[in-house]
């Protein structure tokens, strides 16, 4: 519930509050944007705002969100893992700019000379130049261990040269998870919750799916038109960068920490290594949204909003999707959760600061609405322009059997396909649960849809060697959609694998 502090001005008059009916309108445009469930966190101060629920946990409203409702905060993540490696630095087993080879001895990049250079400071600014290995709902290397999915990196590309810019990757903040358990002697997720989040009395937070209790948030996605339940995504091997579950009260007390430097007497950090992680380490490019200093530092996005210094960021997982805003000008922390991706987490946000500050308020709610609308028929009638595209009245170069096998790629692994009832599957990794099933599209292309309804579909397309016969396939990996609930295709954020006939 929200905590009302009346301010006393000019001549003995009261003050209105700044989010007087706050929790009425978020409850109005949870509606409008037709979320199930989400939950707010407001801190300003030592003082807790706001930290409620709206709505429910699954579309049959068979539990309504509250204010220790479990969500899975994906990258805001990151920043606790900078934290926990803070830890490390201030009992002097660890340096920032250590080499990441002298607590991994086996580790390994595409590039020998990156390897060597390759620093912490350098994992957690996004700034080594290898970027995602996941999206579009791929769980990469599901069945393997983290070492083995690790090892794995090595025949990762570049997508930027090293230290030349900001290339995102959840794949460096494993590293730098390995590097915190090579260091600590202890599991990244067992020291993530023992040395911080209870230190920080963050007792509905953990670090695990199956941490999660039956007061947890269920993510959905709208498919075709219809807004369903799907399942949820297991962080296991990338945990460091995306596995904490948390709460609006425990989120209260993680920006209440993160704007003092220290939470009901416990510092946890020194205030120059808090100093550091809040620091830009890199800078990331004009944004025309957040005009300003728009740089990374270490496990925070660093900008500006309006006038203000703003350190933030997004955590998105499958059918979750988080915000954490902090103001360290305003003492003002600003956190929302929500079990469905839309923009509304960013209208709060700019709300409450604009109430907060005083600002000329601006519908940011019905702006950013329609924004979206505009992006998704965009994106929409992008998806018909492909599909007005494929060539009907053509066939297969070969018989469906010609095209089984085994096909390898060095990082990605093997892809099997394999002939059932008349059509082709396509399986990864030798795991069941990322299995595709092919559709003939045109020539040798195919349309590739998983069992998974949340992973949508992509194109697969096969390449004949010089004796003619099937010699490659490629399969093009949606690593960011251009409008998710739109579907995969088109995406601007893409790559495309070439798997080799064995």
């Amino acid at each position: 519930m929200l905590v009302f502090s009346l301010l006393l001005v000019g001549s003995g008059q009261i003050a209105a509050n700044p989010l007087d009916g706050l929790e009425y309108w978020i409850e109005a445009e949870r509606e409008r944007w037709q979320i199930p469930g989400l939950a707010v966190a407001i801190v300003q101060g030592d003082e807790v705002l706001l930290a409620q629920g709206f709505g429910h946990l699954d579309l049959e409203a068979s539990r309504a969100v509250d204010a220790d409702t479990q969500f899975g905060i994906a990258s805001l993540s990151k920043a606790m893992t900078a934290t926990a490696l803070g830890l490390l630095v201030d009992e002097g087993k660890l340096d920032w700019d250590d080499r990441v080879i002298d607590h991994l001895p086996e580790f390994r990049l595409s590039d020998p000379w990156v390897t060597e250079q390759v620093t912490v400071r350098d994992l957690l600014a996004h700034r080594v130049g290898v970027g995602r290995l996941f999206g579009n709902r791929l769980t990469f290397m599901p069945a393997a261990s983290r070492d083995e999915a690790l090892a794995a990196l090595r025949h990762h590309e570049f997508e930027q040269a090293f230290r030349q810019g900001y290339v995102y990757s959840n794949a460096m903040y494993v590293v730098a998870g390995a590097v915190l358990e090579a260091v600590s002697g202890e599991r990244w997720e067992g020291f993530v919750e023992t040395r911080l989040l209870a230190p920080l009395g963050m007792s509905r937070s953990n670090a695990r799916l199956e941490g999660l209790d039956d007061n947890a948030a269920t993510p959905h996605q709208e498919i075709r038109g219809e807004l369903v339940e799907i399942p949820r995504r297991d962080w296991t091997w990338g945990a460091p960068a995306a596995a904490v579950n948390s709460t609006a009260n425990d989120l209260a007390g993680w920006m209440r920490y993160n704007l003092a430097g220290h939470l009901d007497g416990e510092s946890l950090l020194s205030s120059e290594t808090l100093t550091e992680i809040h620091a830009p380490a890199n800078l990331i490019g004009l944004d025309p949204d957040y005009p300003g200093v728009n740089a990374y530092g270490l496990g925070w996005g660093i900008g500006r909003y309006q006038s203000f210094h703003v350190l933030r960021h997004g955590g998105a997982t499958d059918g979750i999707n988080s915000l954490l805003w902090l103001l360290p000008e305003l003492d003002l922390g600003i956190a929302v959760s929500a079990n469905r991706f839309t923009g509304f987490n960013t209208a709060l946000a700019r709300t409450v600061i604009d109430r907060i500050a005083g600002l000329e308020t601006s519908d940011w709610s019905l702006a950013l609405f329609e924004d979206e609308l505009e992006s998704r028929a965009e994106a929409a009638e992008a998806r018909r322009e492909v599909e007005r595209e494929r060539q009907d009245g053509t066939q297969l170069s070969h018989p469906l059997k010609r095209f089984v096998g085994d096909y390898q790629h060095p990082l990605y692994g093997l892809a099997e396909v394999l002939a059932h009832n008349g059509e082709l599957k396509l399986r990864l990794w030798q795991d069941d649960s990322q299995t595709l099933v092919l559709e003939h599209w045109h020539h040798d292309t195919f349309k590739a849809r998983w069992r998974n309804p949340a992973q949508r579909e992509k194109f697969v397309w096969f390449q004949m060697g010089e004796d003619g016969q099937p010699a490659e396939l490629k399969l093009r990996f949606t690593l960011r959609p251009r409008a998710l609930e739109e579907g995969i295709y088109p995406a601007d954020y893409t790559r495309t694998v070439r798997y080799s006939k064995q």
